[in-house]
C-alpha cells in the first residue's frame, strides 16, 4: 500500500495519526477523570443537586455540539484579538489538537459518567467493606469499568479521526503544515480528484480498523491476565 502512496500522502497520513492519537490520549485522561469525578459528586448544603444536574446537562450538550460551532469558539479565543491570541496558535498543528480535545473530552466523560452512575456506588461499597483507601477505591472503580472506559476511548478516537469541520477552521488545511486525511479528501473531491480521495478514504478506514484491532487485542490480553491473576 505504501508503495502506491507519494511522499506528501504519507506525510498527511502520519500527521493525521499524530494529531488523532495525541488528542485522544489527552481527552482520555481528562474525560475519564471528569466522568468519574462527576459521578462521585454528592449533593450537599453548599452544593445542591441542581448544580450536578446542570453540569451533566452542559456536558451532554457539548457531546453533540456541531464541530463548526466548536471551531468558531476556538477561533474567537485564539484569534489575534481574542483572549489567548498572544499565543499565536492559529493555523498550527497544536490548535488542531486543542480543538479535537474540546470535542472529544465531553464524549468520553459522558460515556464514563453514565457507566459509573450504574455501577460506581456498588463498587465503592464493596471497596469500603474491604477496607480500601480512597486511592485504592478509585483504582478499583477504573479497573471494574475497564470495558466501558475502553469503549469510551475508542469512540473518542473515531470521533477525532473523522473530524473535519473544526480543524479546517482552526488549522486552515495548509499544505505540508496542517493538512490531514479528512481535509485532503474533501479538497480532492471538490477539485475532481476522486481517485486520490478514494485512495485516502481507504487508507483512513484501514488505519481506523487497525487501531481498533490493536486496542481490542490489548484489552483482551489484559482481561486474560486479570483472570489468571
Amino acid at each position: 500500500m505504501l508503495e502506491l502512496l507519494d511522499q506528501e500522502t504519507i506525510e498527511i497520513i502520519l500527521r493525521t495519526l499524530r494529531m488523532t492519537i495525541t488528542s485522544t490520549a489527552i481527552s482520555a485522561i481528562l474525560g475519564v477523570a471528569f466522568g468519574l469525578f462527576l459521578e462521585s459528586l454528592q449533593p450537599t448544603r453548599t452544593l445542591p443537586k441542581f448544580f450536578k444536574w446542570l453540569v451533566v446537562a452542559v456536558n451532554r450538550t457539548l457531546m453533540g455540539m456541531p464541530p463548526v460551532v466548536m471551531g468558531l469558539v476556538v477561533v474567537l479565543i485564539f484569534t489575534r484579538d481574542g483572549p489567548l491570541g498572544f499565543l499565536r496558535l492559529m493555523f498550527t498543528f497544536e490548535i488542531m489538537i486543542i480543538a479535537q480535545v474540546l470535542l472529544v473530552t465531553p464524549i468520553i466523560a459522558g460515556i464514563v459518567y453514565t457507566a459509573a452512575s450504574r455501577n460506581g456506588e456498588r463498587i465503592r461499597a464493596f471497596a469500603h467493606t474491604m477496607g480500601a483507601s480512597r486511592l485504592q477505591t478509585q483504582m478499583l472503580v477504573i479497573r471494574e469499568l475497564g470495558n466501558e472506559i475502553f469503549f469510551a476511548i475508542i469512540t473518542g478516537f473515531g470521533r477525532a479521526m473523522s473530524e473535519i469541520g473544526a480543524i479546517v477552521m482552526v488549522g486552515g488545511n495548509i499544505r505540508h503544515h496542517t493538512r490531514v486525511m479528512t481535509t485532503t479528501i474533501a479538497l480532492d473531491t471538490r477539485r475532481g480528484f476522486q481517485d486520490q480521495a478514494i485512495q485516502l478514504g481507504i487508507v483512513l478506514m484501514l488505519v481506523a480498523f487497525t487501531i481498533q484491532i490493536i486496542a481490542d487485542f490489548l484489552r483482551k490480553r489484559e482481561r486474560r491476565n486479570d483472570e489468571n491473576f
